[in-house]
């Protein structure tokens, strides 16, 4: 009863957060003109614009495999795909991207992967994917000054702001993974503070479930320490996915025909958005990402910047929506049918 309350709250958050976007981005706008000028957008470089959309996901899916294989968990790629599809789903319609890895350990559980393993991998995911924009963001704040002035003037608190969850982020999950003692004092302190509030039944059972989840926990940290060769190969699949999602706004700038902006800084303004919202509490950064891109995209699209801005996060957001919505439905049914012919 409470989750069917918590989905429930989720998606009439989701709607109206949507409905005040939509109403925010086109007041006042004549929205003739904009179907007008989206039209002359080249449908060749829209379609190459979803090509990297569908890559970003596949290349989660890859570490996914990947990963698993080097715990000696063989599943097919297509599995995994759908692992990537659910995470990214319920990653875009939850604040903060809160529900995405809950429920892709759901559906690895499925496939009898222990709890503990996905746990880790899918915090490897995580760190890896942010390790990206703090890597991007301090590059840009050290070297990028003349950058910076130019297109990054109008929003550097929320830079600032979304630089530095990013690095407490990325340092706190690296603890926990490559500490799991800490991990441990955490989540037995956490489960004695929930029983004192009487929040948790005291159970001798539940605790020691977590004691022994925790030390496949404290074998999988250990053995991802000495699988270097490893993480490295995650972080390289990791810069590779998410450069193809912030190629996807080149994609529309090439797709109206414009030029004067370098290729680089186009992809790297797209990045600038991630940095600052990806850890706000905001569906897919929903509104934020929009008013932002509206900000620093002038000098980029001109007077093509409210089409360029609907199609960039058409595409970017609500088509990566759709795709991992789509296959979050074919995982949901593959199980039940499966489930059904196993009774």
């Amino acid at each position: 009863m409470q989750n069917k309350k918590k989905v429930i709250g989720n998606g009439i958050f989701l709607i109206v957060l949507f409905l005040l976007t939509i109403y925010g981005v086109f007041h006042g706008e004549d929205l003739d003109e904009l179907a007008a000028a989206m039209k002359k957008a080249d449908i060749r470089w829209l379609l190459a614009g979803v090509v990297l959309v569908i890559f970003f996901i596949w290349g989660e899916s890859t570490i996914i495999w990947y990963m698993m294989r080097s715990f000696h968990i063989f599943l097919k790629r297509r599995t995994c795909f759908l692992f990537s599809s659910v995470g990214f789903f319920f990653s875009c319609i939850t604040p903060s991207a809160s529900g995405g890895q809950p429920m892709q350990i759901y559906y690895m559980k499925k496939e009898d992967i222990p709890i503990p393993v996905s746990t880790v991998i899918l915090m490897i995911v995580t760190i890896t994917y942010k390790l990206v924009l703090v890597v991007i963001g301090l590059g840009v704040l050290i070297f990028g000054r003349g950058f910076t002035r130019h297109y990054l003037s109008r929003i550097l608190p929320v830079y600032y702001l979304g630089l530095i969850l990013n690095i407490f982020c990325v340092c706190f999950m690296t603890i926990l993974v490559f500490h799991p003692l800490l991990a441990e004092r955490i989540l037995v302190k956490g489960e004695t503070w929930f029983e004192k509030l009487r929040l948790m039944k005291r159970r001798a059972s539940r605790r020691k479930k977590l004691l022994d989840g925790m030390q496949v926990y404290r074998e999988t940290a250990q053995y991802l320490k000495e699988q270097k060769k490893v993480i490295i190969v995650v972080i390289l699949i990791t810069f590779a996915q998410r450069l193809a999602l912030f190629a996807v706004t080149l994609m529309v700038y090439l797709a109206f025909g414009l030029s004067g902006t370098s290729m680089a800084d186009v992809v790297l303004l797209q990045a600038i958005i991630a940095v600052a919202v990806d850890m706000l509490p905001l569906p897919g950064g929903m509104g934020i990402s929009e008013t932002l891109f509206l900000k620093i995209f002038v000098p980029v699209f001109g007077p093509l910047l409210l089409p360029g801005m609907v199609l960039s996060r058409g595409l970017g957001y609500y088509s990566e929506l759709l795709i991992s919505a789509v296959f979050t439905g074919a995982a949901q049914l593959y199980y039940t049918l499966r489930a059904a012919g196993q009774s």
